[in-house]
C-alpha cells in the first residue's frame, strides 16, 4: 500500500452516500436479508435501484461543487457473510469486482457533472457492526485480505473499512490494506457516549491503531453515530487531526434501540444537517460527509445546502 497516499484536495471537500441499506428497506420495500445489499448486483432491477440511488448523490455533489465518492454496496460481501447468503469464496471476490465496474461505470457516466470522482470499496465488520468482536488482529488480517484483494484487482481507488467496533479489527484490515497494496481507511463507530462499543475512548482508539500500524490507515471516520453521540468523544487533541470523514444517524436512539426497531426513525433533517455541521466544524480535517442509517439523499441534500466541509460558501 502506498502509505503517503491521501485523499485528493477539491475545493468543497466529497460528499458520499447515506443509509444504503435503510434507504432500501423502508424507502423501497427491498427485503435485505443479514442486511446485505450486494446481491442486488446479480439481479437487472437491483443494478437499476442501486444506479438510482447512487445518481442521487452524483446530484448532490453536482450542486455543491464538490468531488464525489462512489462506495460500493459492499458492506456485507466478505466471505463469512457472504456464505451465509449462498455466495462461496469465489463469488464473493466476484460481486466485489462487479461492485467495482459498476460504479465505476456509473463515474464515467456522471463525470461532466462532477468533476472529481473516487471509486470506493466499502467493507464491514466481520461480526455484528453494533457488538464489539474479539481481539485477535492477525485473525481479521488474514479474514480481510479476501475482500480487499478482490477489491484491489477490481481497481478501486481506495477501501474503506466501516462500522468497526474494536482497535483490533481495525489493525487487522489495515494490514490486509497493507498486504493488497490498496490505500485503505478506517471508520469506527461509537456508543452514545462517543466510545466505541467495546468502551474504548475514541481518542485511544485512534491513536492505538496509529501505533499498531505506523500510521497505515489513510484516514480515519466515524459512521453510524448521530452527531450528538460523537460530540463527547471529542477532547481536542492532535488525534482529532486523523478524522476526515462523518457518515452520520439520522437518529438518537442507541445501537441496541436501532437494532430492534420496526419503523424507520428519519429525524429532522434541518436539525440534523446544523448538528453534523456543527460537529464538522470542530474537527477540521473533515473533508467526507455523509450519512448512515435512516438517512437518504436528502439528508445528504440538506448537510451540502449552502455549506461544504473545507470553506465556508458565500
Amino acid at each position: 500500500m502506498n502509505a503517503t497516499w491521501q485523499l485528493p484536495d477539491t475545493e468543497r471537500g466529497w460528499v458520499t452516500d447515506g443509509g444504503l441499506e435503510t434507504d432500501l428497506l423502508f424507502h423501497h420495500g427491498v427485503d435485505l436479508p443479514d442486511f446485505a445489499a450486494f446481491p442486488l448486483l446479480d439481479d437487472g432491477a437491483g443494478r437499476r435501484l442501486l444506479a438510482a440511488y447512487y445518481r442521487a448523490y452524483a446530484e448532490v455533489a453536482a450542486r455543491a461543487g464538490a468531488g464525489l465518492l462512489l462506495e460500493t454496496p459492499t458492506w456485507r460481501a466478505s466471505t463469512d457473510w457472504g456464505a451465509r447468503l449462498g455466495y462461496d469464496a469465489g463469488a464473493t471476490a466476484r460481486v466485489n469486482r462487479d461492485a467495482v465496474a459498476f460504479l465505476r461505470a456509473l463515474a464515467d457516466e456522471v463525470g461532466d457533472a462532477v468533476g472529481d470522482v473516487l471509486v470506493g470499496g466499502m467493507v464491514g465488520p466481520r461480526g455484528d457492526g453494533y457488538t464489539a468482536g474479539d481481539l485477535d488482529a492477525d485473525a481479521y488480517a488474514d479474514y480481510h485480505c479476501h475482500q480487499l484483494g478482490a477489491l484491489a484487482e477490481a481497481g478501486a481507488d481506495l477501501a474503506t473499512a466501516y462500522t468497526l467496533t474494536t482497535v483490533a479489527e481495525a489493525v487487522g484490515v489495515v494490514r490486509a490494506g497493507r498486504d493488497a497494496g490498496l490505500p485503505t481507511a478506517v471508520s469506527f463507530t461509537v456508543e452514545t457516549d462517543g466510545r466505541l462499543p467495546d468502551g474504548t475512548r475514541l481518542a485511544d482508539a485512534v491513536t492505538a491503531l496509529d501505533a499498531a500500524t505506523d500510521a497505515g490507515a489513510v484516514h480515519l471516520l466515524v459512521n453510524c453515530a448521530h452527531p450528538d453521540h460523537v460530540r463527547p468523544g471529542l477532547d481536542g487533541g492532535a488525534w482529532q487531526d486523523r478524522l476526515v470523514g462523518l457518515r452520520v444517524n439520522s437518529s438518537r436512539l442507541t445501537h441496541a434501540e436501532l437494532d430492534e426497531a420496526e419503523e424507520l426513525d428519519e429525524g429532522d433533517l434541518d436539525d440534523l444537517a446544523a448538528r453534523t455541521r456543527a460537529l464538522a466544524a470542530d474537527l477540521d480535517c473533515v473533508r467526507v460527509v455523509g450519512g448512515c442509517c435512516g438517512t437518504d439523499a436528502r439528508h445528504v441534500a440538506a448537510m451540502w445546502d449552502g455549506w461544504s466541509p473545507v470553506t465556508s460558501l458565500p
